[in-house]
Formats: structure tokens, sequence, C-alpha cells
């Protein structure tokens, strides 16, 4: 039943392997591991995914895809999770981590306004980058984590729910 929920919600393969930015692994997409949807690969894309979307680079996508076929684990659910950080949530989400850094480093959190410009970068980023950086790497391994161990027991809730099911009708039937 999980499977095929979130079978409606997944892209075509083919579609996948046709992306201009993930062209770039070539054969690799044809993996068949990629495309399978399992307890493993899906909590594994889960972990992948949620662990890319907070880090603080550009293309996120192509790093997931890449560490999706390192751990054989589903593909279209890795790439599609690091769309949880997308132009409207970027900026709670990239201040969030920077307070989480500020916290953990012990230093004052700084009000920041976000600029696309170079003179903000030279004078703004140095100043925070040690606590974004290690707030977004925290974050990062903390979501993950939380998605790789909530998707495995919702997936096994799941399976033993069926299980339960078809139990008490094969009881009733016979």
């Amino acid at each position: 039943m999980a499977k095929k929920y979130i079978r409606r919600y997944l892209p075509d393969p083919h579609k996948i392997r046709e992306h201009k930015h993930l062209r770039l692994f070539g054969t690799l997409l044809h993996d068949p591991n990629l495309w399978h949807l399992n307890r493993r690969s899906a909590s594994g894309a889960f972990a992948v995914g949620l662990f890319m979307a907070f880090m603080p680079m550009p293309f996120q996508m192509i790093p997931a895809a890449g560490l999706a076929i390192l751990f054989h684990v589903n593909l279209p659910i890795a790439v599609a999770l690091v769309w949880i950080t997308n132009p409207l949530t970027i900026a709670p989400v990239s201040y969030f981590c920077y307070y989480v850094g500020a916290w953990i480093l012990d230093t004052p959190v700084h009000a920041v306004e976000f600029q696309i410009s170079w003179e903000w970068i030279s004078t703004e980023l140095i100043r925070i980058w040690k606590p974004f950086l290690l707030g977004s790497l925290l974050v990062s391994a903390i979501s993950a984590s939380i998605g790789y161990f909530s998707i495995r027991a919702l997936w096994r809730w799941h399976v033993i729910r069926d299980w339960e099911k078809r139990k008490r009708k094969h009881e009733r039937s016979a």
C-alpha cells in the first residue's frame, strides 16, 4: 500500500534519465536499484534528500543524485526532497541554520539582510559563514537521521498493519 501511494507521485524514470542536469551521470542512471521502491531505498533516499536540502549550495539536485547513485537508494525521492528548500523557503531555512550554528558556537546572532551583491558576500557572509555552515551541517544531519528512521518505522508499521488486515480477512473467510 505505501509503495502504491508513493509511486503515484514519482516521476517517470525515463524523464529523469533525460533531465539536462542529470545526464552527466550517463549510464549510472540505468541501475535498476535507483528505481526500486522498498523500505531500504525509500528511507535512504529520504536521508540523502533531506541532507542535501539543507546544505548551502546551488544545484542541490546534482549532489543528491550522486549520493543516491553512490548509496543505491531511490533516485527520484532523493532528488525531489531537495526542493524542500526552494525560492520561497530558502531565506527562513538559511536563517534557522545560521541561528542554530550561532547558538552552538555561543556567538551573537546578527540581523542579516540578504542581498545578491559582491559587497554583501565580502562583508556579511564573511562574518556569518562559520555559524551558518555549522548550523547547516547540523540541521542536515539531524533531518537526514529523523527522515531515515521515520520512514523505516512508518514503512514497517504500514507492512505490519497490512499483514494484520490480511490475517483477519483470512480468519473470517476460514
